[in-house]
C-alpha cells in the first residue's frame, strides 16, 4: 500500500505501523486521538487534520514534502528532520511555539488562528512564496529575509511596526487589525492588492 485515504470517517485508531512504503496518507476529519508515523519513512503527503491529536512526531519523516494538521490540539511541532518539507497547514491548533529552521525547502506557511503563538521566525526560509500567519499573538515579524514573498497574510496581530522593504515581489499584502504608526510600501512596486484596516494610529500613507 502507497496511497491511504480514509477522511471523514469515526476512526478512533489507524495502525499504519507495517505499511512502510506509504507515501500519500489522508485521514484528516476522523476521531484520532494520536497517529504513530514512526515507521512511515516513505511518507511524502500527510494530512491528518480535523482530528483530536495532541502530539504528532514526524522527525522519522524526512521525506515530508506535504503536512497538513489544521484544526487539531497539537502543541508542539519538530521540523528540525524535516529539509523537503514545501507545504506546511497547521492553523487553528494549540502551537505554543512553531521552529521552522529545519524546513529550508518551506513555500507555503499557514499557520494562522493559533491564539498561543506569540512568536514566529521565518529567517531560514528563503523559499517562502506565502506566508499567512493571522490571528495570532505576534508583537514583531522578521520577513527580511524572504525576498521570494508574494502573498503575506498577517491580520489580527500585535504588531507594531512590519518592515517589507526587501520583499519587492510581494503582490498582495494584508495587514489589518494591528498596531501601526507607519506603513511603508514604496519598494513594493508589484503589489495589486493592499488591506491595511483597522490601524488606528495609522495616520498617512504614501501610494
Amino acid at each position: 500500500l502507497t496511497h491511504l485515504d480514509c477522511h471523514s470517517n469515526q476512526l478512533a485508531n489507524l495502525d499504519i505501523s507495517k505499511n512502510t512504503v506509504l507515501t500519500n496518507l489522508y485521514c484528516y476529519d476522523n476521531k484520532l486521538t494520536s497517529l504513530d508515523v514512526s515507521q512511515n519513512t516513505a511518507l511524502t503527503n500527510l494530512d491528518c487534520g480535523y482530528n483530536s491529536l495532541t502530539s504528532l512526531d514526524v522527525t522519522k519523516n524526512t521525506a515530508l514534502d506535504t503536512l497538513r494538521l489544521q484544526y487539531s490540539q497539537v502543541e508542539i511541532l519538530d521540523l528540525s528532520n524535516n529539509s523537503n518539507l514545501v507545504d506546511l497547514w497547521c492553523y487553528k491548533t494549540h502551537l505554543t511555539n512553531l521552529d521552522l529552521r529545519g524546513a529550508i525547502a518551506l513555500v507555503n506557511l499557514q499557520c494562522q488562528w493559533n491564539e498561543k503563538l506569540t512568536s514566529l521566525n521565518v529567517n531560514n526560509n528563503t523559499a517562502l512564496t506565502q506566508l499567512n500567519c493571522n490571528s495570532n499573538q505576534l508583537a514583531s515579524l522578521d520577513v527580511s529575509h524572504n525576498a521570494d514573498l508574494i502573498e503575506l497574510f498577517c491580520n489580527n496581530n500585535k504588531l507594531t511596526s512590519l518592515d517589507i522593504s526587501n520583499n519587492t515581489a510581494l503582490t498582495e499584502l494584508s495587514c489589518g487589525d494591528n498596531q501601526f504608526t507607519t506603513l511603508d510600501v514604496s519598494n513594493n512596486t508589484a503589489l495589486t492588492s493592499l488591506l491595511c484596516t483597522s490601524n488606528e494610529q495609522l495616520t498617512s500613507l504614501d501610494l
